[in-house]
């Protein structure tokens, strides 16, 4: 059986990526097989993950799926020696109104899998206090054990010898420390990291990390630490939750503005028969004539306005597919769908027209959070009344959105929003990001 490790933190922004990149490469050059999984809503984070081990790393959310849909995404690791889960925001961040299963909190999955924590502390302004911190997150909730913590961003050896002094006061073992000003961090954007297959130098970023790694924290100790994830014995990867496919043939848009859609929804898509036929929007390129429906995801459209207003054949042969054959949009993709972009100079680029969506990020407004919704009419794929979960996460605004509303729209916590998604005709779009269907 593997071992396991849920990677996560007090808080965002601490450092759990670029650990969790530097540890699969560094077990990886031990001969360790590492599958990485990420814990909540995020497309960033898994590319980062796979290009560290060459395994494909997917989601799993414990708000949006079912306990089942979770085990059966896990059970991809059982063939690996180490599995390593990496958290999003706090350890026990999450939603008020818990989910399928939980509240979407990282804690949610160490419990359910019985995976030990490694703590990630950023102790800046601070030395014995973080002990404490770690100590109040060992004890906060029974059923999720703290194996030990990493230190990132010390200042001194003085000041790691007072972390550690104190950490010892309190049972928690210090299996690493590194040091402020390491150079090991990775670019960010608006929407968090940069994408994957945008940096050049990835490969030589995690080696230099997974370097640093190796030399300042005790790989063995945590792998011992890790324990034996048992559960996985009992996981049937055959027993996928069942994600139903929008087409037969399905043509989606795959490049660099449209790359945000999680690889469980095009492994399920592919397992229940379903052939995808990518295309790229930002090469002028439209959807392949022979294809029953067009899927446009979200990413960044909005950095790659101008060029996709003037790919006239792309929208031209999207126009023309969408008279006969379904379209759909999510997020960015919903917005490429719409009549206008504007982007952050305030330049409004002209998009496909299918919908009358105008869409703008001169004046950026966050819109974050899970997402449940009732669609009032059908998409495709899916008849009308069926419940979706998902998230939303983006910094536009709308400006006009006429046409029908997709959806019945609500956040975690039941409240209406007003990012219903628009239907004409064949063309459907929504701002949320599909995770799962709502059985």
């Amino acid at each position: 059986m593997p071992r396991a490790l849920v990677i996560s933190a007090p808080a965002s922004g601490t450092g759990k990526t670029t650990l969790t990149l530097a540890l699969a490469r560094a077990f990886g050059d031990r001969g360790i097989a590492v599958q990485c999984f990420k814990s909540g809503p995020d497309y960033i984070d898994p590319a980062f993950h796979a290009a560290a081990t060459g395994r494909v790393s997917v989601n799993i959310d414990s708000w949006a799926m079912p306990r089942e849909t979770i085990d059966a995404l896990v059970a991809r690791g059982r063939d690996a020696d180490l599995v390593l889960a990496e958290g999003s925001m706090g350890l026990f961040d999450g939603v008020a109104v818990p989910g399928r299963s939980g509240s979407g909190a990282s804690a949610d999955i160490a419990e359910m899998m019985g995976w030990p924590v490694l703590l990630v502390l950023d102790p800046a302004g601070q030395a014995q206090t973080a002990a404490a911190v770690a100590a109040g997150l060992r004890d906060f909730r029974p059923g999720v054990r703290i194996a030990g913590v990493v230190l990132n961003r010390v200042a001194s050896p003085r000041h790691e010898d007072l972390i550690r002094r104190a950490m010892a006061g309190v049972n928690i073992p210090v299996l690493g420390a590194l040091p402020r000003h390491a150079p090991i961090a990775l670019p960010e954007r608006h929407l968090g990291l940069v994408q994957a297959e945008e940096l050049h130098r990835l490969n030589e970023l995690i080696g230099e990390a997974a370097r640093l790694v190796a030399e300042r924290v005790d790989l063995d100790a945590l792998l011992a630490l890790a324990g034996n994830a048992t559960g996985f014995a009992k996981l049937n990867p055959s027993d996928k939750g069942r994600i139903t496919p929008p087409g037969q043939r399905i043509a989606l848009a795959r490049d660099a503005a449209f790359s945000f859609i999680y690889p469980h929804i095009i492994e399920g898509w592919r397992a229940a028969g379903a052939e995808i036929m990518p295309f790229s929007p930002l090469a002028d390129e439209g959807p392949n004539g022979n294809a029953d429906v067009a899927w446009l995801p979200g990413g960044y459209p909005e950095l790659h306005a101008g060029r996709l207003a003037a790919n006239d054949d792309f929208r031209n042969r999207l126009r023309v597919f969408s008279e006969t054959r379904p379209v759909h949009g999510e997020c960015g993709g919903y917005m490429v769908l719409g009549a206008g972009l504007v982007d952050k100079e305030g330049m409004r680029h002209a998009m496909t027209g299918l919908l009358g969506l105008e869409t703008s990020f001169a004046r950026r407004q966050m819109h974050l959070g899970y997402r449940k919704a009732e669609l009032r009419s059908p998409m495709p794929g899916l008849p009308a009344g069926a419940q979706l979960r998902g998230h939303e996460f983006h910094y536009a605004i709308i400006l006009v959105q006429p046409d029908a509303p997709l959806a019945s729209v609500r956040d975690a916590n039941g409240a209406d929003v007003v990012e219903t998604g628009s239907r004409r005709g064949n063309v459907t779009g929504t701002f949320f990001h599909l995770i799962a269907e709502d059985r």
